[in-house]
């Protein structure tokens, strides 16, 4: 009997952290439901840099997806968020990416990512990217994350 786990190269292991995120590697798991749910992952503290200055940037994502046969494993989605601090690109490029590299590792059902990026030159820029309508009969939560006033 072969552990469906056997796979992961990051879980229960010290892990450097990737360079960029192209060189991060997303790791997937068996959804082993056999409903639809929704799974929410939140990182209020996601970093990059400004492409042209190197200045840093700041945002809240929340990310909700409905599984396929995949999970995306945590630590790895971690990792992957974590190698943008050193990365140079543009809000909306950050969070379509991070959207569309999701889409393609674990091929959800439905996946929509908000991106509530915190102020450059006076005025947030949110970023909102949705794979398509959500199934009928899920319970998909809403966001929360407040229009900017001092965002916190």
């Amino acid at each position: 009997m072969t552990n469906k786990y056997s796979g992961l190269t990051q879980l229960g292991q010290a892990t450097a952290q990737p360079a960029s995120p192209d060189a991060a590697v997303l790791e997937a798991v068996p959804n082993t439901q056999d409903v639809d749910y929704v799974v929410r992952f939140v990182a209020p503290e996601f970093t990059s840099l400004c492409p042209l200055t190197g200045q840093p940037d700041f945002a809240h994502l929340v990310i909700d997806y409905i599984p396929g046969g995949l999970l995306v494993e945590s630590k790895s989605l971690k990792l992957f968020l974590t190698s943008f601090r050193n990365h140079g690109a543009f809000h909306e490029d950050c969070t379509v990416g991070i959207a569309r590299r999701l889409v393609a590792t674990i091929q959800p059902k439905w996946l929509r990512i908000g991106g509530y990026w915190y102020p450059r030159g006076g005025i947030p820029i949110d970023v909102f990217y949705q794979t398509g309508p959500a199934p009928d009969g899920v319970w998909v939560p809403d966001q929360a994350v407040p229009s900017y006033r001092g965002r916190g």
